[in-house]
């Protein structure tokens, strides 16, 4: 399948939808939803950084996620994002990791903001 088809395609991930107070809804307008978008981006660079990666978006559909050497690859949604992580990354994302989480409370710490 080409890349096209990942623009063109099909209907969006329910994590993209714009967060109101105690519900995710698909209705909110374009502002919110490139706003959450990006908040969740900052979030996804601070909690991949510690395995060597980085996120940004991409056209708003997808996300393009790199490691160090530049390797890249375009995922559609946050479970595809996690799964690639797995494998481009330089050791495994697991969430309960000590090390993964000693990194990324340091970070939050040292006020960053997951960008590289």
């Amino acid at each position: 399948m080409c890349g096209l088809c990942g623009v063109l395609g099909g209907p969006r991930h329910w994590a993209d939808a714009a967060a109101r107070p105690g519900v995710y809804t698909q209705h909110g307008d374009e502002f919110e939803r490139r706003r959450e978008r990006r908040a969740r981006i900052a979030g996804l660079g601070a909690a991949l950084r510690p395995v060597g990666l980085k996120v940004d978006d991409w056209q708003g559909t997808a996300y393009l996620l790199a490691d160090r050497t530049g390797a890249s690859v375009l995922v559609d949604d946050l479970a595809q994002l996690w799964a690639a992580a797995d494998r481009l990354g330089t050791r495994p994302c697991d969430p309960l990791d000590p090390a993964w989480i000693e990194a990324l409370e340091s970070a939050s710490l040292a006020g960053g903001d997951g960008r590289s």
